[in-house]
């Protein structure tokens, strides 16, 4: 989703060793969407193998994961499933965005502006289904375990660490917050900086620890009005929220009013005239109810070379002597684990 909340919440820097040992359930798409849309060329164009096919979101899967791995990090990848009626909607729009997008891409191709055919390149990012499936043969070829959502990827890994399976929910999203993410950690990369989206370049970033209740509290807000807030904000079930409501104004008006009084406040701001299609109660049950599952398995097993070769190397070109390396790094790193007794990943 996306929401706007970074103007709200209470956040700290940690740092990566502070998370060495722990088990981290990774927002799958959300990662790998952020690989397509900044590991990009020169052009704004995801990168390629030599037969044409996106391999931009296994460069950045592959790189990032590794590195994690090397520094003790236990990560677990959950992967969306069935997404809620409602998001349809926001389906058919992001669809026009990028048709849209694409077509700003080759009129900023024609006068060649490299500046802005990376913005509206990135803009035209899809993750398909068999970039999904070469994503989960990466990670599994890995060791790390995956989990299917039964719904929406981040209320599963928000549901993990609820239950004590995970120690923190891993996405660049503030989404997993209405979902009662206890412990959500953003900007979760090794070298500390970030590509800019859209733009040329990088930002220096660090590992930050959002927790809920400190959120909740720093706020004054139950998490049913948490949910609320996010609704009048904007949702993937609302894109773009009311109008005219921002996190500050939305707060005010969410503590203006009672728990039993929302449908006051949702007729103060003119619902029905925005969203005459979709009730905010219809919303806030799916948010609020979004199914989850205990049936999973979490097990870290040995890295299996030959796959990872095969997939990286054989099958989409990459560097034969980059992916020696690494796996060269993840067999001494373990050694390192097992002696300080932090628990080995094989």
């Amino acid at each position: 989703m996306g929401l706007h909340f970074k103007e709200l919440v209470v956040k700290q820097e940690i740092s990566i060793a502070d998370l060495r040992g722990k088990v981290l359930a990774v927002d799958a798409m959300n990662m790998l969407y952020q690989f397509l849309t900044t590991i990009r060329g020169p052009e704004g164009l995801a990168l390629t193998d030599a037969n044409g096919h996106v391999t931009s979101h296994l460069i950045g899967l592959f790189s990032r994961t590794t590195a994690l791995m090397e520094a003790g990090l236990k990560l677990v990848f959950v992967f969306d499933g069935k997404a809620p009626e409602l998001k349809q909607k926001t389906w058919e729009k992001r669809t026009g965005v990028k048709e849209n997008a694409a077509l700003k891409y080759e009129e900023a191709k024609e006068v060649g502006n490299l500046e802005e055919m990376k913005k509206f390149g990135s803009r035209t990012a899809v993750l398909t289904r068999e970039m999904r499936e070469e994503a989960q043969h990466l990670i599994r070829a890995l060791g790390l375990p995956i989990v299917q959502a039964p719904s929406e990827g981040e209320a599963q890994t928000a549901y993990m660490v609820k239950m004590g399976r995970a120690y923190a929910s891993i996405s660049q999203d503030y989404d997993n917050l209405i979902f009662g993410c206890p412990r959500l950690i953003r900007n979760l990369s090794i070298d500390g900086k970030r590509k800019k989206t859209g733009k040329l370049g990088y930002q220096i970033v660090k590992p930050e620890q959002i927790l809920l209740e400190e959120v909740l509290t720093h706020l004054h807000l139950s998490q049913d009005q948490l949910i609320t807030l996010a609704i009048l904000v904007g949702t993937d079930y609302n894109p773009g929220g009311v109008r005219g409501i921002g996190p500050k104004t939305g707060l005010k008006l969410v503590k203006e009013y009672s728990e039993h009084q929302l449908p006051a406040l949702f007729d103060k701001v003119e619902w029905a005239k925005y969203f005459p299609e979709v009730g905010w109660q219809e919303i806030f049950d799916t948010i609020k109810y979004i199914p989850v599952t205990d049936s999973f398995t979490l097990e870290w097993k040995q890295v299996d070379e030959k796959e990872v070769y095969q997939l990286l190397v054989e099958k989409h070109n990459f560097s034969v002597d980059r992916v020696k390396g690494k796996m060269e790094k993840l067999r001494e790193a373990n050694r390192l684990l097992a002696q300080k007794g932090l628990g080995a990943f094989f």
